[in-house]
This record gives structure tokens, sequence and C-alpha cells, in this order.
């Protein structure tokens, strides 16, 4: 089968490949403009093989040549044949990816409704989620979206501020969690008190309230509230919230902002399991 090909860094396609990868608003802008989030890597490519939101393929004669490569792309072909597919010249690829010695593959996705119309049309959302409150760094976000999927917590809020769900490297951390997951971004701190159903539970380190003393609240569905790395869970939430914390020893001043999501998400999957 013949694909498309591109062999220029002028092309059209290549420079809004090019804008969807940028970093901070810019990419954002691109992103919510189009519509569309890159899937970069094969890992990424598979967990959407097969779903129609995965509008278009870019590989290369290289890429191709990888079994692993070739077989996502004609499996996805089979269950969506108006795929588009584009061949990107083997120079081309060295401008695309960061990654070194990177596979030759990558995806535009269509965006959910929910991340390009921010609670417009939501009600109230019931059961249990994570709100996150203007996390910045990238990996941190991907790696409690990862998280949350793995804890069975599905639906997860991010405050304006937060590193855009749908970047490049918030998809690389979340190594595939969006897929199982209700993304919801771009809200305020007033939206989420109007829309969430579930007690908020703010992770701080000074609150008074033991982690490991709230076996009845979390047999029943909770919004666990994660801070930004630097300020924190923001007045307005934190006044509406129950304060946790999460006892470590006192030499250490805090935990990771993931790694806290962490212990209480799971935490909360060990207590409903008991």
């Amino acid at each position: 089968m013949n694909f498309d090909l591109i062999t220029s860094k002028d092309n059209p396609l290549f420079k809004e490949i090019r804008l969807l990868q940028a970093t901070g608003s810019r990419g954002q802008k691109a992103r919510m403009t189009s519509g569309q989030a890159l899937l970069e890597g094969i890992h990424l490519v598979q967990t959407w093989v097969g779903d129609s939101a995965l509008k278009m393929l870019v590989t290369s004669e290289v890429g191709l040549k990888n079994s692993e490569i070739a077989e996502a792309v004609y499996s996805h072909l089979e269950i969506c044949p108006d795929t588009k597919v584009f061949q990107l010249d083997g120079a081309l690829w060295d401008l695309l990816s960061e990654l070194v010695n990177a596979p030759h593959i990558a995806g535009l996705l269509d965006l959910p409704k929910t991340c390009l119309a921010p609670s417009q049309s939501i009600g109230t959302l019931a059961g249990d989620l994570v709100v996150l409150d203007r996390i910045q760094d990238a990996g941190n976000v991907g790696s409690i979206l990862r998280t949350a999927a793995a804890a069975g917590f599905t639906q997860v809020i991010a405050l304006s501020g937060c590193a855009h769900l749908w970047s490049t490297k918030v998809l690389r951390a979340g190594m595939g969690a969006h897929r199982l997951l209700d993304l919801y971004e771009g809200w305020s701190n007033q939206q989420v008190l109007s829309a969430v159903t579930a007690p908020l539970l703010a992770a701080t380190a000074d609150a008074e309230q033991n982690l490991f003393d709230l076996k009845k609240i979390l047999q029943h569905p909770v919004a666990w509230v994660m801070g930004s790395e630097g300020q924190g869970i923001s007045e307005d939430l934190t006044a509406q919230a129950k304060g946790v914390s999460i006892p470590i020893d006192p030499r250490v001043e805090s935990l990771n902002v993931s790694t806290a999501a962490a212990v209480c998400l799971f935490e909360t999957m060990r207590v409903r399991r008991t």
C-alpha cells in the first residue's frame, strides 16, 4: 500500500504536528484550536488502535519495516479504513521526535468534547474524582493520570493553571491512561464546587486528619484534591474540603505530589477491598 509522502519541513501537516508538540500556552492553543493531540511512539499509538478518534497516522519507510509498527498501522486501517496515513521522509524524524532512536510512528487524535468545552454542558459529576489544582509539571500530571486509572478513579478534573492534559509530555507520562479516563480541564474552583457531588478530601502536609483513619469516609465516593507543587491547594477549595495528611517521617518535609496521589488513591482502593 502506498501512503502520501511528506518530504519537506515546510509541508503544512508537518508544521501542524510541530505546533501540537509545542510546550506551554503555544502548544495548548494549537491543540485546542485544532481539536487534536499528537500521540508519539508505538505504545501510545497501540493504545488507540481501533478507536475512530485516531484519525491520522504518520510513519516512514523505516517505520513500516518494524513489524510492531506495521501491525499497528494495518490493524487500525482494517478497523478504521478512513484513517489517513502519511509516510514521512526519514530525515525529518530527527526534527519531529525528541526521543533518540524513537520508533517512526505517531498519530493525530481527536480530543474528547469534555476537554474542548470545559464544564459548559456538565451538570453534576457523581462518583469518585481526582481534582488537580494548578499542578504544572507535566511528568507529575501524567503520573497521576496513570495512577488514577490503575486505582479505578476514572474521572479527573484539571483546574486552570495545570499542565495541559493532552500535551506530548503528559501523554507520554500517562502511558495510555488517557484512554481509560473521563478528563475535564480548564475548570475554575467554583465550577468544581458546583459540579462535584462527592466530599472533597484535600491532601495537605499539615492537616490533623490522618489518611489511615478515614476508613468510613473512603468506603463511599470521594474527590481527592491534589495541589500545586509550590502553592498547594487554593484557599477556595481548602475551605470546602477535609484536610488529610499522609504520615511521614518528620525529617522529610513532604512528598512529591504524584507520590502523594498514589498513596491516597491506593489507600482508598485498599479500604474498599477489606
